[in-house]
């Protein structure tokens, strides 16, 4: 099984961007943990990380074929973007949506999930934890 993981703007700023919130571990952090976490799943995990959105489209465009399930944190585009809704849809790639925080907990706007609609699931406020919980979802329900 292959599973890209995909992250979006201001995730590679993990450890100085409001540490009280998202910690002090930073992106390389989020990384070795997760390739640690599933060195015995067998499965391959790739990475990706933009802050722009157009960046972003054309990942999970080119991931059609390649890839058996994406884990998105789609950061600030989870409450803007129709278009990575949209290519979520289009792809038909199963999809889990996480996020380090839990939105439903902070500003109202955050509440507003456009791409959650187009996922298998949604997985949020448990930190990097939340990732490898998005892994093995996808292992177990769609591999």
């Amino acid at each position: 099984m292959k599973i890209l993981v995909i992250n979006g703007p201001n995730i590679n700023m993990l450890g100085i961007r409001e540490p009280e919130i998202y910690g002090r571990e930073t992106y390389d952090d989020l990384i070795a943990y997760i390739k640690e976490e599933t060195k015995l799943l067998n499965i391959k995990v790739s990475f990706y990380q933009s802050n722009h959105e157009g960046n972003l489209v054309d990942k999970i465009q080119e991931s059609y074929g390649k890839y058996d399930g994406i884990v998105i944190n789609p950061a600030a585009y989870t409450h803007t973007s129709v278009a990575l809704l949209d290519v979520v849809k289009a792809v038909g790639i199963p999809t889990v949506e996480v996020h380090i925080s839990d939105p439903d907990s902070r500003d109202e706007f955050r509440k507003i999930s456009y791409i959650r609609q187009a996922c298998v699931t949604t997985i949020k406020g448990k930190g990097f934890k939340g990732y490898i919980e998005a892994i093995e979802y996808l292992v177990k329900h769609h591999s």
